[in-house]
């Protein structure tokens, strides 16, 4: 088969991309550093040259070679600062486009293993996490390892005997943070699985809420969410209660070491061993040094969360794709292709049985072909394997004699016009919409695909026409009226193969009657598939294809399955009422 065609990247690779940029943030912090470090000796020259012996000159000079060094590191801060957050926002951008282009090339079965309220705070808030620690890093904790050694190097030239204190203090500050850490992390998981349920919740209680009013259930709906709600918010809570004692712990074992210095550094003052501007600077040098653990312990501070965001957002980027791309895609060259299904079979990873088994029919140019079932036959999971949504698990299925899998997905999509059990709009206006199934059709195609799908009355009717805004979902549109419109979005494409998916269940007999005359008449040499409960909608059909238990039980016109099939006879029995109505 061949090569997959996903095109995840990590961080790594991303920072990659963003190599000039990070070659200069390093070297502008490396000499804001540098600037930092020599300001505490210039001060001690101050004192101890200066202002101890009453050199006004020495003081001038030394003060002037100060503010330059000021100045240098304020400009070169200032940039690194720049420079990070906008190598930060660019990683986070990427990230999110390499997510988005990763889920839409997922197949259904690994969407439903991942779940889509978790998809969708991974791609925002886990990003987010990730893209707020990268900030943090570049403009203020990149600086923490040389502002920490060059301290110690400069602490040690100041005065060896004093810096053996950082031999207490910074292992005890390590301890400390590591505790804290140990404890933190696991908080910071959970935190991220009760935001992916309470995501799940709310967007099923948006989603149902018609439902949940009609059986007033608002009071139970409302506790569910609160319950989630208060979960997540004592985690957070309970983490955040840890992470507060990092600063106060910095804070705690700085002050704690200068007053040691101090402590030690007062009778070799006191006797002339050690200079007055030697100990301001080593207090200087013990603050930068501790100053540098403290942005650590910053980095530890969101460190937990960001590296549960980084393994939840690395297992979506490294899911393997299940629809792979061939490394060399066959060519559909005929523009009407034939439809063909050998011993077609689909099981769910882990299932005990198989949802559809041996299925076997051809469908050619012209021809329409009905099915028809019970509810939880296979008929929306078999029009998933024509547009290969799903890959079969056994037999194949060909079109223009060439197996799905060896297409190129997206040349097969080309061909497909699929009309899906629930009609979805996205938003924007109607003539957006309907260009969803042809980005150039023209004004007039539009009205085309209206006219047929028994749509165009109720538009022109709209006071915008075609400029008509759709909400999300195309919930300011009846059921009825969202169908045509979907129907008719798949119609502007004029494609090879229609796959219809109870798509005239919320039409009533009449609307649908015109429209399937309207089909047979327009669809020309294109293959269709419908799928439909009501017999009205097949009866009309070169074929019908009766569905039990995910096998094809009998096949057939109207006519010959009312003879020889005892599963289509009742159908029809159960309808009688309303197939004499249509």
């Amino acid at each position: 088969m061949g090569k997959s065609s996903d095109q995840s990247v990590g961080m790594k690779a991303l920072l990659s991309r963003q190599r000039g940029r990070l070659a200069l943030l390093v070297l502008c912090q490396i000499g804001q550093t540098l600037a930092s470090l020599t300001l505490p000796s210039l001060s001690a020259q101050v004192i101890d040259g200066g202002l101890a012996d009453a050199s006004g000159r020495t003081v001038l000079q030394t003060g002037a070679v100060m503010l330059g060094a000021a100045l240098v590191q304020l400009v070169l801060a200032m940039g690194a600062t720049w420079l990070g957050a906008r190598v930060a926002m660019q990683v986070g951008h990427d990230l999110r486009d390499a997510l988005f282009r990763k889920v839409h090339g997922l197949a259904l079965a690994e969407i439903q293993v991942l779940g889509v309220p978790s998809l969708v705070t991974r791609c925002t808030n886990d990003v987010q996490q990730l893209q707020s620690m990268l900030t943090l890093i570049l403009t203020m904790i990149l600086m923490a390892p040389l502002m920490g050694v060059g301290g110690v190097i400069m602490s040690v030239s100041e005065d060896a005997k004093l810096s053996a204190l950082l031999l207490v203090s910074v292992p005890a500050l390590a301890m400390i943070i590591g505790t804290l850490l140990s404890r933190t992390l696991p908080l910071y998981a959970i935190m991220q699985r009760q935001i992916d349920r309470l995501n799940a919740i709310l967007r099923e209680q948006i989603t149902g809420l018609r439902v949940i009013r009609a059986f007033v259930r608002d009071q139970s709906e409302q506790a569910r969410f609160a319950q989630a709600n208060t979960a997540l918010t004592d985690t957070a809570r309970q983490s955040g209660r840890l992470m507060t004692l990092n600063m106060p712990a910095v804070l705690a074992v700085m002050q704690l070491t200068g007053v040691a210095v101090v402590w030690f550094a007062a009778p070799r003052i006191a006797v002339g061993t050690l200079q007055v501007g030697a100990q301001v600077a080593f207090l200087s040098y013990i603050a930068q040094i501790m100053f540098s653990v403290m942005m650590a312990a910053m980095l530890f501070a969101i460190a937990p969360r960001a590296l549960v965001s980084a393994r939840r957002v690395a297992q979506v980027l490294e899911t393997p794709l299940s629809l792979l791309t061939p490394a060399n895609p066959k060519v559909l060259t005929m523009p009407d292709v034939r439809l063909d299904l050998q011993n077609a079979t689909f099981r769910y990873p882990g299932a005990e049985a198989a949802v559809l088994s041996d299925i076997s029919f051809t469908i050619g140019p012209g021809e329409v072909v009905g099915i028809i079932g019970a509810t939880g036959s296979g008929k929306s999971t078999l029009l998933n394997l024509i547009a290969r949504l799903r890959d079969v698990t056994a037999g194949r299925i060909t079109l223009g004699g060439i197996d799905l899998r060896e297409l190129d997905p997206e040349t097969l999509w080309r061909r497909i016009g699929l009309v899906p059990q629930r009609a979805y709009l996205f938003s924007g206006t109607l003539a957006e919409t309907l260009r969803f199934g042809k980005a150039d059709a023209t004004e007039g195609e539009l009205w085309d695909a209206l006219e047929i799908a028994q749509a165009a009355d109720f538009v022109r009717d709209l006071p915008a026409g075609l400029q008509t805004s759709v909400a999300q979902g195309g919930t300011n549109f009846s059921g009825g009226q969202r169908q045509r419109l979907a129907i008719a979005r798949a119609l502007v494409r004029r494609p090879g193969l229609y796959l219809f998916d109870d798509s005239f269940s919320a039409l009533d007999f009449g609307t649908d009657a015109r429209l399937r005359v309207a089909l047979k008449a327009s669809t020309g040499p294109a293959a269709t598939i419908i799928v439909g409960q009501r017999v009205s909608s097949l009866r009309h059909a070169d074929r019908i294809l009766v569905m039990e238990a995910g096998r094809i039980s009998a096949a057939g016109t109207h006519d010959q399955l009312l003879r020889g099939s005892p599963a289509y006879a009742e159908i029809v029995a159960s309808q009688t009422g309303n197939e004499q109505a249509a």
